[in-house]
């Protein structure tokens, strides 16, 4: 199983990479946890998550060849 990971602005400073890819997640709250370990930064930094383009708010699980992206608060005008 491999998912696909994006990072967007000041969280691609934090990792060094606009994405990844990764195996054996199941679901976003063990993928954020491995996520912090890898980039403690990333625990003091608030991000939004998507699962496959669709905002998520809360656990969701994750199946082979979903997209996640971790993406910073962002304003528009």
């Amino acid at each position: 199983m491999a998912i696909q990971v994006y990072f967007f602005g000041s969280l691609v400073d934090i990792t060094g990479k606009p994405d990844w890819e990764l195996s054996v997640f199941t679901d976003t709250d063990s993928l954020k946890m491995y996520l912090q370990k890898e980039y403690p930064a990333l625990a003091a930094t608030k991000y939004f998550i998507a699962v496959n383009q669709k905002m998520k708010q809360t656990n969701c699980n994750l199946i082979d060849g979903d997209e996640v992206a971790l993406m910073p608060p962002f304003s528009g005008g």
